[in-house]
């Protein structure tokens, strides 16, 4: 893990003194624990040493949590433990779900409280640890009138000028509508990621020169991506490249949430900031909530690594890891 062997180092070098108390074991993470951030970026308490730092290509964070923290919040920290690639799928029941972490609710409240959630752990540049906004889609059941002849001829026109027109990206996508697994995706393996220029039309033309040329994929593999798709949960875990690893996705509802609770809420409160354990959210005035805009970016590959020894468990978000 990138800078933890740092306080080891300097604990033989110097001879540190063992610490006693928690407050002694601050001092001495703070002096000797290198990491790229403030002082916020380490947290400790009695039961947890959290930790966000940068290795120069992507941020990452990783954190040591006693069992006492894990058997005392498994709203918060059941994604992080979770062992791997997929989440599980099954559901038992409709109970009511109330989410405890922000989204944005991108539609009106239906009659009902039956809601989809999307969570994004993606990112485009070295902010890896910045959030993607969790997006919320309440379900509605408005009336809908019987289609007559004329209806349904609009309909069709107005599909067929759809599928006529958009960008090539979604054009191809489109081709492959049809398809399940990740068969559609293997077009869109051959498009630059992401460097392009920040104006529309040199970032089309330097996009449609890397296209035919076939340059800077790093190494993606559309056949190395993995799709699960249950009646109540969606989840992806896409190959980007040798670089970066993998990257997912989840999209679930409010049945998978409340079959599966402390996953759903650990989930959404880490895709809303780094440490599980803090309570303060983007709008609070707290430092550490960055990209409060919610740019689409999270940790480098969302990949987990996890250990339990003596009553501590570390678990590590880094880079380049491939769901198990």
């Amino acid at each position: 893990m990138y800078g933890l062997d740092s306080i080891f180092e300097a604990a033989r070098r110097e001879r540190l003194p063992r610490p006693e108390t928690a407050d002694q074991l601050r001092v001495l993470l703070h002096e000797h624990l290198y990491v790229e951030g403030d002082e916020d970026s380490i947290r400790l308490d009695e039961h947890s040493l959290r930790v966000r730092t940068d290795d120069d290509e992507v941020e990452l964070a990783y954190f040591f949590l006693d069992d006492h923290i894990v058997a005392a919040a498994p709203q918060r920290l059941t994604y992080l433990l979770h062992p791997s690639w997929p989440l599980p799928e099954e559901t038992d029941h409709r109970a009511a779900f109330a989410v405890e972490a922000p989204v944005n609710v991108v539609t009106e409240p239906g009659p009902d409280t039956f809601t989809t959630f999307a969570v994004f752990l993606t990112f485009y540049d070295g902010q890896s640890l910045a959030v993607a906004p969790t997006l919320a889609f309440p379900r509605r059941r408005p009336a809908r009138a019987r289609p007559t002849p004329a209806r349904r001829t609009t309909r069709r026109r107005r599909a067929v000028a759809a599928r006529a027109s958009g960008p090539a990206s979604a054009q191809r996508l489109r081709r492959g509508q049809h398809r399940t697994g990740i068969g559609p995706l293997q077009p869109m393996a051959r498009l630059p990621w992401p460097d392009l220029p920040d104006e529309h039309a040199a970032a089309h033309r330097e996009a449609v020169q890397r296209v035919d040329a076939a340059q800077f994929t790093d190494r993606r593999q559309s056949d190395a991506s993995l799709l699960r798709v249950t009646g109540h949960l969606a989840q992806m875990a896409m190959h980007c490249g040798e670089s970066f690893g993998y990257q997912q996705w989840y999209l679930f509802d409010t049945r998978w949430a409340a079959s599966h609770p402390h996953l759903a809420q650990s989930l959404l409160r880490y895709a809303h900031h780094w440490d599980p354990l803090d309570d303060r959210w983007p709008g609070d005035g707290d430092a550490g909530h960055r990209n409060q805009a919610g740019s689409p970016v999270d940790v480098r590959s969302s990949a987990r690594r996890s250990a339990h020894v003596d009553g501590v468990s570390l678990v590590a978000y880094v880079g380049d890891g491939v769901p198990a």
